[in-house]
């Protein structure tokens, strides 16, 4: 007679190969030790049933739940220093390693070398550790990249993109990608760790690490109208089918209970 562990894997160890070989080691002891191992996305569940886990499954994130907004296209554009004409690609974003930034700045680049890309602007929120060196680079390469930095209006921006795009080459649930799909937005991803298990249908999956592809992407959804109506309503579709704060009560009241299947 003891408490139920339960532990929630949330991402992949990351560091140089001293620590990928601990966190090896220590995934292997919670594996083996936990009752139930939850998995923010399908590859950290088969991760954990491979170190010896006796039970897993896909641990449910909460959907956020903030306000919707439908901002002033125009007004927003102007604050940002653009022009009605002008075309916005979105990316928000922490700006840490695992947010593909190199990926990002290369599709840009191949997004302005392509007839769609004219007038097209590519703005980053988000700050983190790399906004410095990643605007640095930027510079560098004349990339037609605008970093706003932190913000506190990013439904607003959401609003206003014609494209919202995700470069990461891992996520568990994307809060930000959640956030876009909420937001009805057209959406170009990276299939990497959980995102496709979250958008589903409702978005554009490319490779990781493929810039030329997320650009051609980003570029065939500026020339359809239609298509991005399309994502727009699939994205609103998919959103409600996101997990609320109950479903994630319900969940965990099986798992402490000792009622997950064995799986």
């Amino acid at each position: 007679r003891r408490p139920r562990v339960v532990v929630t894997l949330h991402n992949l160890p990351v560091g140089g190969r001293g620590v990928r070989a601990v966190s090896a080691v220590l995934e292997r002891v919670v594996a083996r030790g936990a009752d139930v191992v939850l998995g923010v996305s399908g590859d950290l569940v088969a991760r954990a049933r491979a170190r010896g886990a006796r039970r897993t499954t896909r641990a449910l994130v909460p959907a956020p739940t903030g306000p919707v907004v439908d901002g002033d296209r125009t007004q927003i554009l102007t604050e940002l220093g653009l022009g009605p004409a002008s075309r916005l690609v979105l990316t928000v974003a922490r700006l840490a390693p695992q947010k593909g930034l190199d990926t990002l700045l290369d599709a840009a680049c191949s997004l302005a070398r392509l007839p769609a890309g004219r007038d097209v602007t590519w703005c980053v929120a988000g700050g983190g550790p790399l906004l410095e060196g990643l605007r640095a680079d930027a510079a560098r390469r004349g990339a037609p990249v605008q970093l706003l930095g932190p913000r506190d209006d990013v439904p607003r921006l959401l609003a206003a993109a014609d494209v919202v795009v995700s470069t990461a080459v891992w996520e568990g649930q994307p809060i930000a990608v959640q956030e876009a799909l909420r937001a009805g937005c057209a959406l170009v991803v990276t299939d990497a760790g959980g995102t496709r298990e979250v958008v589903g249908d409702a978005a554009v999956l490319v490779p990781v690490g493929d810039a030329p592809a997320i650009a051609a992407e980003v570029a065939t959804l500026l020339d359809d109208p239609q298509r991005v109506s399309q994502l727009r309503r699939d994205a609103l579709a998919r959103a409600s089918t996101l997990p609320t704060p109950a479903d994630v009560l319900g969940q965990l009241t099986q798992v402490y209970a000792g009622q997950l299947s064995r799986v």
